[in-house]
């Protein structure tokens, strides 16, 4: 009931007009995010957005609805993965949807009063209902995506920040140096058991310096962690020489019974590389 050609054309020809009245009253004071930006080239971009959003939504008035959301999901896809949306807080994206959502409805009350009498109430009911059923479908289906590629960003810094604090750093042919700093946690012992492991194929090593002067401390998590990276490091034929270890850090080794029987022991890392030269 709700398909109306008259009104679909109605509001197509309104695209324009929405898109400028929107962006006039939008909060360009926001903190951060696209929606502040004074970018010439932002700006047009996010014009061009909106205006796109309201020709694929006012294909809801002469499409199926199944049609219409696989055109639609499009449009939901490259906005949620847009790098500047990505950088607006979720509550100031949805706060638009919201504010369209009410230009919509008072378009269509524009259309009834200059169609009056043409149309019943039932009809022009339908029309307030789609728009409120469809823009909640639409924020549910944006909200997922943009979740999905957030999600996918932070994996990705995670990703960075391990390899960062994870690096194994060729010294010659067949030595490199592991140099630890900061916490070993769960996650971070199992990134740096598999990273260290894969980069030691990959460059032939054959002698791994492994430096704990950076490390804050050993608790029984990390303590396990490291000595999984031993035993493994050991059972792919790499030699591994600790050094840094304080006297706190190495009380807490021995408690926790590290493997010392796989590794060689050095106070330091120059005493090491230069034991090994």
């Amino acid at each position: 009931m709700h398909r109306n050609q008259k009104l679909h054309s109605f509001l197509l020809d309104k695209a324009a007009q929405l898109t400028e009245e929107w962006y006039e009253t939008l909060n360009k004071n926001d903190e951060i995010g696209v929606y502040s930006s004074a970018n010439p080239e932002v700006i047009k971009k996010l014009k061009l957005q909106n205006n796109d959003f309201h020709l694929h939504f006012f294909q809801v008035f002469i499409e199926e609805e199944s049609e219409f959301f696989r055109h639609f999901d499009e449009w939901i896809e490259e906005i949620a993965q847009d790098g500047q949306h990505l950088e607006t807080p979720i509550y100031f994206i949805l706060r638009e949807f919201f504010r369209t959502q009410e230009q919509y409805l008072d378009f269509i009350g524009q259309f009834v009063s200059l169609n009056e009498g043409q149309y019943s109430q039932k009809e022009i009911n339908s029309w307030y209902r789609i728009v409120i059923k469809v823009f909640s479908e639409v924020l549910e289906r944006f909200t997922e995506a943009n979740n999905r590629y957030s999600n996918e960003i932070m994996k990705a810094q995670q990703d960075t920040i391990n390899e960062l604090g994870s690096p194994v750093i060729s010294l010659n042919d067949n030595a490199a140096l592991l140099p630890l700093i900061g916490d070993i946690d769960t996650m971070r012992g199992m990134f740096l058991l598999e990273n260290t492991l894969q980069k030691c194929a990959e460059k032939n090593v054959t002698r791994l310096f492994i430096d704990l002067s950076g490390v804050h401390a050993i608790d029984s998590v990390s303590a396990q962690q490291l000595s999984k990276l031993i035993e493994s490091l050991h059972l792919i034929g790499v030699d591994t020489t600790l050094s840094g270890l304080r006297p706190d850090i190495a009380i807490t080794a021995v408690q926790h019974q590290l493997p010392f029987d796989k590794v060689t022991i050095k106070s330091t890392l120059a005493q090491a590389i230069n034991t090994n030269e």
